[in-house]
């Protein structure tokens, strides 16, 4: 069976929102790659301020992987309001639901309130 891996970009902050998304779901960081830790490119050099930003990090939950960067100065900024992309969450009991959504709605726009969904 395939599985979908969502992957997030974020503009310096990626490191703070997955530790806040593994408040949430749990687990452990799959993998973890700063800038610094890939081999330099003299036409391309990592500027010092971006050295210790995320060119790659993963959170497993369940069997999928929740992936996440951030954007490297230089390819400009991200939209991180755009409201075009959902991650549709599926949850064993309700009692989990509410927890997660618990923690992630803290400091959020809510957008839906929790619900039970025709699907």
């Amino acid at each position: 069976m395939a599985l979908i891996n969502p992957s997030i970009n974020f503009n310096g902050n990626c490191e703070e929102a997955f530790h806040f998304y593994q408040s949430a779901f749990g687990g452990t960081f799959g993998k973890l790659v700063r800038f610094k830790d890939i081999p330099g490119d003299p036409e391309h050099p990592i500027p010092e301020s971006e050295a210790d930003k995320i060119m790659h990090i993963t959170l497993p939950i369940g069997p999928n992987v929740l992936i996440g960067n951030d954007v490297p100065s230089f390819m400009g900024t991200v939209n991180e309001l755009e409201n075009r992309s959902k991650i549709s969450i599926q949850v064993v009991s309700k009692e989990e639901g509410e927890k997660i959504y618990a923690t992630l709605s803290v400091g959020a726009t809510i957008e839906f309130p929790l619900d039970e969904s025709p699907w």
